[in-house]
C-alpha cells in the first residue's frame, strides 16, 4: 500500500497533468474568445460584478455577459477580459469591462479592473 506522502505526490502529479492537458493546447499569451453561455464563465462574470460592488459600493446589478476573451498565462493563470451588461442604481443599463485573473492552481480569483465603457 502506498504511503500518504506517495499518494499526495501522485495526486499532485495527476493535477498538474490534467491542468496541462487543458491549458497547453493554447499558446501562452494568446488571446482566445470564450463561450459566453458556459456556466463557469457566467459565474465568473457574476462574481466580477459582485466583487466590484464590494469594492466600490455602487450597487450595480448583473444582467448578462455580452462577450469575452481569455489569455493563458504561466502557472495556470488565465486572465479573462469580459464585457458585461449591468444595471446601475437608477435602473439604467450600461456596459462594463471586467478584467480578472483566475489561478487554477490555488483556486483564487482576482478582480484586476472594472470600468464602465463609453
Amino acid at each position: 500500500m502506498a504511503s500518504p506522502t506517495m499518494r499526495a505526490g501522485l495526486l499532485s502529479t495527476i493535477a498538474v497533468v490534467a491542468i496541462s492537458v487543458a491549458i497547453l493546447p493554447m499558446a501562452f499569451g494568446g488571446l482566445y474568445p470564450i463561450d459566453i453561455n458556459n456556466s463557469h464563465v457566467q459565474e465568473l462574470a457574476r462574481w466580477a460584478v459582485s466583487e466590484h460592488v464590494k469594492q466600490a459600493n455602487d450597487g450595480i446589478k448583473f444582467n448578462k455577459l455580452v462577450s469575452g476573451n481569455q489569455r493563458v498565462g504561466r502557472l495556470g493563470i488565465i486572465t479573462f477580459d469580459l464585457i458585461i451588461d449591468a444595471w446601475n442604481n437608477n435602473g439604467k443599463g450600461a456596459r462594463y469591462e471586467a478584467l480578472l485573473d483566475k489561478r487554477y492552481w490555488w483556486g483564487k480569483r482576482t478582480l484586476l479592473s472594472f470600468k464602465r465603457l463609453a
